[in-house]
């Protein structure tokens, strides 16, 4: 089973780690500390990027990482990976409004799921539940990446990286790029991860995120996905759906007809008993709760006696 998610450190803390741990042959940008408009300019500049790029992002749950990648001569490179400040819940979709989970699946962004005010006033809506969700009957709204370091079941990147962050998808959208696609993982999708999470109940909804993960890899282009039959389908993407963010494919017989497999059917089980070991972690939760508020109401009944006691004593000592 998964192991839940502890909270994060302190960001600098996770900045440093990731600094001493990055060897010369990391391929991914180190961590950067300065987000201002300036630097982001520079590091565009430096990489051969500019801003009003279409813009790809993936986010790994277990890694605490968030990737934006930037179109550059027709294939998708990597900007850079930001750290991940917090978030909340555990490995695992989100499943139902309240449960403070923060999800797992494959979004989109458009220019209206970008938020300007609020709380947080850089922030993406990644519009959950999407249709792969509401085929499982999921509830939530108002799923966010988010600036600031607390989460009740979003993304927080802190302030100055949702600002860059922010920027940048606003400006590609602006250019004309339709939607962004957000591809949040439980974490790296590689074989040796999947089988370390053999036993999780979630692990053939992974190896269908699988399915986006390699596409991405493979291609270096947003890849074409629709949901059939309560899945994903995915194919290798093409710099014009890259623009268009395309979730356009059409189901075909063999889509269909896996989607009435036994792998589906298993997918449900798994559904209904994550569901059912949530139910049974709250009921276990309240309980505890009931019996330690009747064990203090017990001991403050116990205190005040002896107080009444004593004070009754006082008086006829006098």
């Amino acid at each position: 089973m998964a192991v839940p998610a502890a909270a994060a450190p302190d960001q600098n803390e996770r900045l440093d780690l990731a600094a001493a741990e990055a060897g010369p042959a990391e391929v991914r940008p180190g961590p950067v500390r300065d987000y201002s408009a300036a630097s982001r300019e520079r590091r565009l500049a430096e990489k051969g990027m500019a801003a009003g790029s279409p813009v790809m992002i993936r986010i790994f749950k277990a890694e605490f990482e968030l990737e934006l990648w930037m179109e550059k001569g027709g294939r998708f490179e990597l900007f850079a990976t930001y750290p991940i400040c917090f978030w909340s819940g555990r490995l695992g979709p989100k499943l139902r409004e309240g449960d403070r989970q923060a999800p797992e699946g494959l979004y989109t962004v458009g220019v209206e799921q970008l938020h300007r005010k609020g709380r947080h006033p850089r922030s993406l809506n990644l519009g959950f539940p999407n249709e792969f969700d509401r085929a499982y009957s999921r509830t939530g709204s108002y799923i966010l990446v988010h600036g600031g370091c607390r989460s009740i079941g979003c993304y927080a990147m802190t302030d100055p990286v949702m600002e860059e962050i922010y920027s940048l998808s606003e400006s590609a959208l602006s250019a004309g790029q339709e939607r962004i696609q957000v591809h949040a993982f439980p974490f790296r999708m590689t074989e040796e991860n999947l089988a370390l999470h053999k036993r999780n109940v979630w692990h053939s909804f992974w190896l269908n995120l699988k399915d986006a993960y390699d596409a991405f890899e493979h291609a270096r282009l947003p890849p074409r996905i629709s949901v059939c039959g309560r899945r994903y389908v995915v194919s290798e993407g093409s710099p014009s759906s890259a623009v268009a963010g395309d979730h356009g494919l059409a189901c075909n017989s063999s889509d269909m007809v896996a989607s009435h497999s036994g792998e589906t059917n298993n997918e449900l089980q798994q559904v209904a008993e994550a569901e059912a070991e949530a139910v049974a972690r709250r009921h276990s939760r309240s309980a505890g709760r009931g019996r330690g508020a009747r064990a203090a109401y017990a001991a403050a009944r116990r205190a005040r006696s002896r107080t009444s006691s004593l004070a009754r004593a006082k008086r006829a000592a006098r």
